[in-house]
């Protein structure tokens, strides 16, 4: 597809504006814009909603975002370079697109976007994954976000759709659906970036639920689970022994052998264990 909307294809955008990718700032684009607009799709229907994008690079998501019906785009983008090439995008599309040039980490972004909001990005290798455990632990829940449509490195995404007793099943697993229904909706290999990286990449789907499937205190939780998949190898009796000065019997009361390692611990598990905790502490 060489275009969606009258302007140049993406080839020759970066050739106008002299884009090379930076390596530093965690960038590979994706120019083909069928690929672009499917990721748009697997967002949802767009129509109605204010969409933040963070990385947006010369603007290939953008565009498939705005041809797919988003009422706004905010596009965060750190690389000034991009900038006249996002200003064509934004003048194609009058009123619909707001580009920051700022750090995505810098900012509490959710707070220049109104009702409903949904996140779709490409996002930087380097910041991909401190961004997503930020959107998963708001002070407060349901979110301001209805759901997160990210690309990751491919091992990155697995980790976060992963089940108890596999290798790939952590932090990230937990704090993801914990409070999300999570999925990978697409795959897509090296080749499919300029420039290729060395790993290939997958897009995931989360969508907020109403409430987290199990009670529990967010903090207490990721304590947990930070003190229990930090030590994986060991059995949770030596990983949790800072949690507790009698955490066999904690764990014994919630139904989990104290022998057990982290991978093999469901969430409803951890959260059953947060819920003990904080119960021996306001004791």
């Amino acid at each position: 597809m060489s275009a969606i909307d009258g302007l140049p294809p993406l080839r020759e955008v970066i050739a106008a504006h002299d884009l090379s990718a930076k390596k530093a700032l965690g960038q590979n684009f994706l120019l083909d814009l069928n690929l672009t607009a499917k990721i748009a799709r697997a967002a949802g229907d767009l129509s109605g909603c204010d969409v933040l994008e963070v990385g947006p690079g010369p603007g290939g998501l953008t565009r498939g975002l705005l041809a797919e019906g988003a009422r706004r785009v905010l596009a965060v983008e750190k690389d000034a370079r991009c900038l006249p090439a996002l200003a064509e995008i934004a003048a194609a599309y009058p009123g619909r697109l707001e580009v920051l040039n700022a750090d995505a980490l810098a900012l509490d972004l959710l707070a220049h976007l109104r009702p409903p909001i949904k996140v779709v990005a490409n996002l930087p290798y380097n910041v991909g994954t401190e961004l997503l455990v930020r959107w998963l632990t708001p002070p407060a829940w349901p979110p301001a976000w209805e759901s997160l449509t990210l690309m990751f490195q491919r091992e990155v995404a697995e980790r976060i759709v992963a089940r108890p007793g596999s290798k790939a099943y952590g932090r990230l697993a937990i704090l993801a659906q914990w409070r999300c229904d999570a999925q990978i909706v697409m795959r897509l290999p090296p080749e499919a970036f300029t420039p290729a990286p060395k790993v290939a990449s997958a897009v995931v789907h989360l969508r907020a639920l109403a409430e987290p499937r199990f009670a529990a205190e967010q903090g207490l939780l990721e304590r947990v689970v930070a003190a229990a998949f930090g030590q994986r190898r060991k059995m949770l009796r030596a990983s949790l022994r800072g949690l507790s000065p009698d955490i066999e019997g904690v764990l014994t009361a919630v139904g989990i052998a104290p022998t057990e390692r982290a991978e093999q611990v469901p969430i409803e598990g951890f959260c059953a264990l947060a819920r003990a905790l904080a119960g021996e502490r306001d004791s």
